[in-house]
């Protein structure tokens, strides 16, 4: 019997907002115990903090409760910009911390909300946001953290222990999931257990640091770039003082959002916002003149909290093909190999696409 065999070459193309939509800042913010029944003055330095950084994605640590994440949406975000959302917010059981939660707000017109998942812990929850990029269909899953504070091995340990309870959850996800964990870590150094245990790659769940920048981060001008607490010299209420000398927020990345294709980090794009690394002990606006972000969004920093944003950028890649809609075919391409052979049974295709985007190829057997 003879047999066709059909090689179909499938190449989908959506170019629609793809220069618009294609990259994403991502936020991690802690809020320093917001309470919108306590105190509300501070909106007016989030607002200018927002309105310079324009994140796509916020991850807040330390909102107090549903009410709080109304107002900061309301009062901040979308005083800022009306297609800002925020994602459903459960709080931490009554038994735990019942205050100082997590939650998530993002760009409407960029994402869609999908869920908010508590990872219990011995301490604070830890949530696991679902979220996906419009333009693209890509699942993004971020867990906002908020560990435990403090110097000492018991607190290190604490802190390892939820860091356990998160590696659980992410080590059952399938090879090539995109994640990310993001928030207050209150980590001192590299070696803190907790660390060491997000970036242990002996199971598939683990993290990557952007930065790569391992050592002893408190109180060590080598590191002044990155550090994120304080952003005053001086304590006042529930501000804490020191200056600038600890990293205790991040972003660190999945395997998956490292390598090339679907969502990758923007290499460069991570910052201590506001930090200009010349304010090591010092206050953010303190002198020398910081020259990382205008005079305004420095005051910001300094009355708005005593930790400083991290952010950084992402790249969201489009499926690239030809449709019904807006067909797009490769430059060149060549069938390699292509006749029979039972020792190779294999056929090398090389295709080029005018665009930067994920490339699709699908065959089909025609008989």
């Amino acid at each position: 019997m003879k047999k066709i065999i059909l090689l179909t070459i499938i190449i989908l193309s959506s170019f629609a907002n793809l220069f618009a939509q294609s990259e994403a800042k991502i936020m991690a913010y802690n809020l320093l115990n917001y309470d919108s029944s306590v105190d509300t003055s501070r909106n007016t330095h989030f607002r200018e903090i927002i309105s310079d950084a324009q994140p796509d994605i916020l991850v807040a640590v330390e909102i107090n409760n549903q009410n709080s994440v109304d107002v900061f949406l309301n009062n901040v975000m979308k005083a800022v910009n009306s297609n800002y959302s925020a994602g459903d917010f459960i709080p931490n059981p009554d038994a735990y911390y019942d205050y100082k939660e997590n939650a998530i707000f993002y760009n409407n017109t960029k994402f869609r909300f999908i869920s908010n998942t508590p990872i219990h812990t011995a301490l604070r929850d830890i949530n696991e946001f679902k979220v996906v990029h419009i333009s693209t269909g890509d699942t993004l899953r971020l867990y906002g953290v908020h560990l435990k504070a403090s110097s000492g091995t018991t607190n290190e340990n604490k802190r390892a222990a939820e860091v356990d309870e998160l590696r659980i959850v992410t080590d059952a996800l399938p090879i090539g999931k995109d994640f990310m964990v993001l928030g207050d870590f209150n980590f001192y150094n590299s070696s803190e257990p907790g660390y060491v245990k997000l970036l242990n790659n002996t199971n598939t769940g683990y993290f990557l640091d952007p930065i790569n920048q391992p050592g002893v981060w408190h109180n060590d001008i080598s590191f002044s770039l990155i550090h994120t607490q304080s952003t005053r010299a001086s304590s006042s209420g529930d501000f804490v003082g020191g200056g600038l000398d600890d990293r205790f927020d991040f972003i660190l990345i999945s395997q998956a959002v490292k390598d090339s294709g679907g969502i990758v980090y923007k290499t460069g794009t991570y910052k201590a916002y506001g930090n200009d690394g010349n304010h090591f002990n010092k206050s953010i606006n303190d002198q020398p003149t910081n020259t990382a972000v205008s005079a305004t969004v420095l005051n910001a920093l300094y009355n708005a909290s005593d930790h400083l944003p991290v952010i950084a950028t992402f790249q969201f890649f489009n499926l690239t093909g030809i449709n019904d809609n807006n067909l797009s075919i490769p430059n060149h391409f060549e069938l390699s190999q292509n006749y029979p052979n039972p020792f190779n049974p294999s056929t090398i295709i090389k295709y080029s696409i005018p665009v930067v985007e994920r490339g699709s190829s699908s065959l089909y057997n025609v008989i």
